[in-house]
C-alpha cells in the first residue's frame, strides 16, 4: 500500500468546500495489512521514517482515521490499513473562549467545543513525555473515539485560568468550565497550593 494510491481512493469521499468528515463508521472494508505510518507523540505524521510535510495530506488522512479497540487504521470504502500512534492522534495547539465556551483546535485544524460530547479526562502521560514527578495530564475527545492531548503551551495557559478547588484534605483539583460543563485539568497535593 502506498499513500498515493490511498489518497486517490479518498478522492471524492468528502465535500471539498467543507470540513464534513467521511462516514468512516459506515465503512467496513477488508484489512490490507499495516503501513509504515506513525503519528508521533508530538502530533507529527511520518511515513517510512520521513515527516509528511503537506498539511492537506495529513488532514485528509486524519479525516479517515478510525480506532478499533486500541488499534488505529486509515480506511477508505475499499480498504483498511493499520498505522502506529505513539500516544493519541491529535495535539491541541490552540484555544480560545467565546461566550464562556472553551474552543480547542488540533494540529490538523479540527475545531470543537469542550462539552459532554468532547469531555476532558486526566491520564498518565506516555513514557516519552514523563518526567520523574509526572502527574496525570488532560486529554480531550476530539471526535468519535479519537482523543487529543493538550500541547504543553496550551496546558500551561489553561492552568493559569483554572480555579483551585479542594476535593479532599489532601488534594486540590484545578477546575475549568466550558458553558455548564465543569472539568479538571490537573490535581495537586493540598500542601503545594
Amino acid at each position: 500500500m502506498d499513500l498515493t494510491r490511498f489518497e486517490h481512493q479518498l478522492a471524492g469521499t468528502g465535500d471539498k468546500g467543507s470540513r464534513a468528515l467521511p462516514p468512516v463508521e459506515q465503512w467496513d472494508p477488508p484489512f490490507c495489512g499495516n503501513i509504515n505510518l506513525v503519528i508521533k507523540a508530538d502530533g507529527r505524521w511520518y511515513y517510512d521514517g520521513s515527516p509528511i510535510g503537506r498539511i492537506a495530506l495529513v488532514k485528509l488522512f486524519a479525516s479517515v482515521l478510525k480506532r478499533e479497540q486500541n488499534q488505529y487504521f486509515l480506511v477508505t470504502p475499499v480498504e483498511k490499513v493499520g498505522i502506529e500512534v505513539e500516544d493519541v492522534p491529535f495535539v491541541i495547539t490552540q484555544w480560545h473562549c467565546h461566550n464562556e465556551l472553551l474552543q480547542l483546535t488540533t494540529q490538523t485544524e479540527d475545531e470543537f467545543t469542550v462539552d459532554a460530547e468532547h469531555p476532558v479526562e486526566l491520564r498518565p502521560p506516555p513514557d516519552s513525555l514523563k518526567a520523574p514527578d509526572s502527574v496525570a495530564i488532560p486529554y480531550v475527545r476530539v471526535r468519535r473515539n479519537l482523543w487529543g492531548r493538550l500541547h504543553q503551551n496550551v496546558y500551561y495557559q489553561l492552568l493559569e485560568k483554572a480555579t483551585p478547588v479542594a476535593i479532599s484534605k489532601h488534594e486540590i483539583s484545578l477546575q475549568l468550565h466550558s458553558g455548564q460543563y465543569q472539568f479538571s485539568i490537573g490535581c495537586l497535593p493540598a500542601d503545594s497550593a
